[in-house]
Parts: C-alpha cells; structure tokens; sequence
C-alpha cells in the first residue's frame, strides 16, 4: 500500500484507468500509458489502425510504428516508458527497499553478507566499501560511475549516461538534427550526415535552461487548469444549487396552477349551487301556488256539493248563478312550462388537449452572452408604449429586480417623465407606471426591491421602492444636473453630469459630494456602471469612448476603436467580467473582455434593433435591450 501511494503521489498514474502504471509505454509526444489501455483504445480508432500509426488518447498526436505489417498487440508491445518515467518507476516502485537491502556481490561470491552501501552503474554491481576500493583500483573499473545506495541514484545515472542500443558505451554526445542523445558509436554509424552533432557536457547548460524554461510554462499550466478545475468543482456547486431551484419552482408553479384548479373548481362548485338554489325557488314558489288554487278549488267543491244535497232551492241556485259568473277552469293538465335542469358541460377531447398542452414551463439549458460559441435568440419582447402616454416612449435604461420571486423589468421613459415595471404573476400581466417631476435617466438598483434613479433637470435623485409596483421612497436633492448614476457601494453612489471639471462625483445618500474623480478623455458621461471588481466603466457619445476607472480614479482601459463607435450608450457586464457596451447609432451590442479587448458584435440590426439605448443582465442569463419603444430579451444557446 505504501508503494502504491509513493507511486501515486509521483504522478505516476495511468490518465485512462487513473491507477498506477502496469507495463507503461510512452508515445512521440511523451504522454505514457498502460500498454493495455493504449492497446484497448487503438482498437477503438480504425482511422489510426488504417493509418498505421498509435494515437494518443490525450492530445491525439499519432505515433508512427516500426513494422506497421505487424497485428496492433505487436505495435504497442514494442514501446517502452520514457527514461523519466522508468528512472520514477525504479525510484519508487517495490524494488526500491530491495535496492536497499542488497549484499554486495563480491562478498556473497565468497560466502559472506556483508550489506552493500556502493553501486557501479557500468558494473550494475553493488559493492560494500572494501569491495569498492579493489574496484577503484583497477584500471579499466576507475573511472565507472559509482553511487551510493542511499541516494536512489542507481537507475538515473545508468538510463542517462548509457546507450540504449550500444548498452556498454556511454552517451557522450548529442544529435541536435535529430534531437538524440547518442554515444560515439551511434554518431559513426547513423549520424554520419547529420551536420550539428555537440557533447552533453556542452548542450547540458542549453538543454537545462529549455527545461526550466518549461518547467515554469508547465507550472503555469498547473495553475490554470487547477484554477479551472477549482471553478469547474464550484459551477458543479452552482448547477446542482440551481437544479434544486429549478425544481422547487417546478413545484410552486404547479401549486399555482392547482390553486387555479381549485378556484375554477370553487367556483363551478358556487355555479352548481346558486343554479340549484334558483330552481328549488321556482319550484318552492309554484307549489305555494299550486297549494292555493286548491284550498280554492276544495272550498268551491264544498260550497256547491252542500248546495245540490240541501232542500234549500235559493241556496243552490245561489251557487248556480255564482258558477256562472266564476269559471272553474277544468284542466286535465298543467300549461306551465317544465322547471329546467342543472347541467354539468364538458369536452372531454378539449379538456385532454388543454391538459396536455398545459405549460408549467419549459427546461432548456442556456448559455452565458459571455461564451463566444453562444448566439442570441429572441425570447420575449415588452411593449412599453401605455396609453396615457403623450409621445413615443425614449427607454433611456433598464434594469431586472426579483421581488418575492416576481421578475420585475424596470425602464426609465424620458419622453413621458415616467418610471415603468413590467412582470407577470399567477399567469397575469402587470405593468405601473411612477410620474416623475421631470424626465428620469439612469436607473441604479440598490438592492432586489430598491432603485435609485437620476432626475437631472429637476436637480433629483429619487429613490423608488419596487413592491413589484414602483412606490416613491424619497427625494434626494442635488447640487449639479446628474445624468449618470450607478451604486458604488450600500452609502455611496456614482454620478456623472455633462460640462464640469471632474467627470464622476461619488456621493453618499443624502446627495453629498464625497469626493470627485477624473475619467481622462470622458467629461460629460452620458451612462455609468460599476464592475464586479468595483471599477467605474463609463460612455460618452460625444468622445466615442468607454472608459474604465478605478472607485479612486486610477486608470484601467480606454477603449477607442480603429473603427469608431457611433454613439457608445449603456453598459453592463456579465458575470465572468466581460463588458457589453451598446453602440446605439451602429444598431449594436458589442462584447469586449474585463481589459478592454474586443471580442464580438453580440447583437446587431439583423437581430431586430433599432438604436438600442439600455442594457442589463438578469440572474438567469437573458439581456435585455431597450430599443425604440421595445425592451427585447434574448436566452444564448451554443451554435
């Protein structure tokens, strides 16, 4: 067990089984693996078996065979573990305490076991330290390489100084056309006409300084990819925390559609009864009639049957005169139309179709506007024009809040000096508006039910509490007309306004100005945003440039493109730190790196804007983009 950690804890592991290596082979590109393994997967690549070549199953680099007309078993039993890796192998694989525990061999000869301490890598023969100095003082055996035991040296200096193919002489040179470490032998016979042949002792300095040149690139490497497998093991994190999301809002959207069953069902319920109660009240009624017309009917019945069995004439021609004045209205039946029936309506076919094509929602996986591989589709579109409004709606900003669940999509409207939301809730669409004193412009969300926007000619800074509604929480009264504004921090907000001598005031909450700070070429900025890092991006038409500060003014990227932006206008940044950055008169979005690199045109004419003015990205990925009177969402999907 101890091995097999020493082992593993040297990386030397097979990169397809992940076990320790078992008959190890190393390919051109000097990847190595099990000779099982590499044989199992070039059985599975008929391309490279045509080809007559061994593919390596990390970087798909193809080695080419020495008797390619040999079955594949042959190709990969020929191979062999690089120097390096046998040298690891032998260090610290099982013979390594054997190695250890060795007798010298002279001393065994005679019968004796006397430990060994000495080993002669031309020799291969351990020697104790008497042994050793009758060694030393032969003349062909003085100037082996000798090593002590102790230093696990045995194998390393063997496989670096001997020759491979001429096992008894020494590497003493090297073939720099053919990249070979070769000895005299090798050179004679097959090196003859390669023209830059040098000794090791002269490449060795070279050959370090390449090696330690790689070992820092290799180093580098290993940082990033355990970066990237430390994010990779956080988005794993991430995904399994929103599948659980996912699934409990599966779960609350069908206890919203059961609560509408229940109410529809409540309500049939209610129908029932209240169509029942109508004709039990009808019924009721004409049975009280009913009951009338027959004590009427029973009296008269008396009245005459008395009056013919009386001996009294006046009284029965009485009643005979009444009987003529009063109809008895012989019915054999009843003329009143049939009280009516209580039905129970339902299209079973529509009622199955309507079931399945009920939409509780749909899954879907979306990618990140960040992923360069990842294109837009249009997913829903918002119609800001309301009918009180006096003109075309001039969606200057526009942000997403989550307030109990309820996505909220919040714009400024200049046009008509009015703050809009817009979300859905229990299948219902809403829309408010908040009238404001002057025209809004910029919008910073504070918190997921909090906005502050700018109202630059009236000299405000209201703050709006969103219920999903907009409510007027406060007026914060300014000394300069603020147009750009952003949340800096929980007490400190970003302001921009146009011709003043420092582009960026940073305020606290009551509209003081803290301190001012300079953006270089940008004076009047038009829109401002805070990055996750804290930096301040900000756009100015007028200079057609982004520009990015630190919170305390120290430059970080002017961006001023060859070709120039028509009309840089509203900002965001997505959440691995890339900057989306409108370009309104281009009819674009275009996407640049956390630097200021470019990247791409995310969204352009053809994907249905028209001088786009805000930007904004919501928790699950979708942009949203005012254009004219429009706010366009769009998912990313991979191409």
């Amino acid at each position: 067990m101890a091995t097999a950690k020493k082992l593993t804890d040297n990386h030397l592991t097979c990169a397809i089984c992940t076990e320790v290596f078992t008959d190890p082979a190393t390919l051109q590109c000097n990847h190595t693996f099990c000779k099982s393994c590499l044989l199992n997967y070039t059985n599975t690549q008929p391309e490279a078996v045509q080809a007559k070549s061994i593919p390596c199953p990390f970087c798909r680099q193809q080695t080419k065979v020495t008797n390619p007309d040999s079955p594949v078993e042959e190709w990969v039993s020929q191979l062999k573990p690089s120097h390096v890796i046998q040298g690891l192998i032998d260090d610290f694989g099982p013979g390594t305490k054997a190695v250890e525990e060795h007798l010298c061999s002279v001393c065994t000869k005679q019968g004796k076991t006397t430990p060994a301490t000495n080993w002669c890598s031309v020799c291969d023969v351990v020697f104790c330290e008497g042994c050793l100095q009758l060694h030393n003082m032969m003349p062909g055996l003085c100037d082996h390489e000798v090593a002590h035991l102790s230093d696990h040296t045995k194998t390393k200096i063997k496989v670096r100084f001997m020759c491979k193919i001429h096992r008894d002489e020494k590497v003493k040179l090297f073939c720099k056309d053919c990249k070979q470490a070769i000895c005299t032998i090798c050179c004679s016979i097959k090196h003859r006409a390669c023209k830059d042949v040098d000794t090791i002792e002269s490449m060795t300095p070279l050959v370090k300084e390449q090696l330690t040149s790689k070992i820092e690139k290799l180093g580098i490497n290993i940082a990033a990819t355990n970066n990237i497998i430390t994010q990779r093991k956080s988005k794993i994190q991430d995904v399994k925390s929103n599948s659980q999301t996912l699934k409990d809002q599966v779960l609350k959207t069908r206890d919203t559609v059961m609560r509408a069953i229940l109410r529809r069902e409540k309500q049939l319920l209610g129908d029932i009864d209240k169509a029942t109660d109508e004709q039990l009240r009808e019924l009721e009624a004409d049975i009280q009639s009913q009951e009338i017309e027959l004590q009427m009917y029973q009296q008269q019945y008396e009245f005459t049957a008395n009056a013919v069995t009386s001996n009294c004439e006046m009284d029965m021609y009485a009643v005979y005169v009444s009987m003529g004045e009063t109809s008895t209205d012989n019915r054999d039946t009843d003329n009143r139309p049939p009280a009516g029936r209580v039905v129970f309506t339902q299209n079973p076919d529509k009622l199955s179709k309507a079931v399945d094509e009920l939409q509780l929602g749909k899954v879907e996986v979306v990618h990140d506007v960040s992923d360069p591989k990842s294109s837009p589709v249009l997913h829903h579109t918002i119609d800001c024009k309301e009918d009180g409004d006096g003109k075309n709606p001039r969606l200057v900003d526009v942000t997403v809040l989550t307030v109990d669940d309820i996505k909220v999509t919040v714009v400024t409207d200049c046009n008509n000096k009015r703050l809009k939301t817009y979300y859905t809730s229990n299948f219902n669409y809403f829309d408010n508006q908040l009238l404001l004193s002057y025209y809004p412009w910029q919008i910073a969300k504070l918190s997921e039910s909090q906005i502050a926007v700018s109202v630059p000619n009236s000299m405000e800074i209201v703050t709006v509490n969103v219920t999903p509604g907009p409510v007027l929480l406060s007026t914060i009264k300014t000394s300069k007309k603020y147009y750009a504004l952003a949340f800096l921090s929980p007490s400190q907000l970003a302001a921009g306004t146009w011709k003043q001598s420092h582009s960026v005031d940073i305020l606290d909450m009551t509209g003081r100005i803290l301190r001012s700070i300079n953006t270089g070429v940008i004076g009047s900025p038009d829109l401002i945003h805070v990055s996750s890092s804290n930096n301040l991006l900000v756009s100015e038409r007028a200079v057609k440039s982004l520009v990015s500060v630190t919170s305390e003014g120290d430059a970080v990227f002017t961006y001023t493109p060859t070709r120039a932006l028509s009309h840089p206008w509203g900002i965001t940044t997505t959440s691995t730190g890339d900057i989306l950055l409108v370009d309104r008169d281009s009819h674009k979005v275009i996407q640049l790196t956390e630097s200021g690199q470019f990247v791409r045109d995310v969204l352009t004419q053809q994907d249905g804007l028209e001088y786009p003015d805000g930007v904004c990205l919501d928790a699950d990925g979708l942009l949203y983009v005012t254009s004219d009177r429009y706010v366009k969402i769009f998912k990313f999907y991979r191409r």
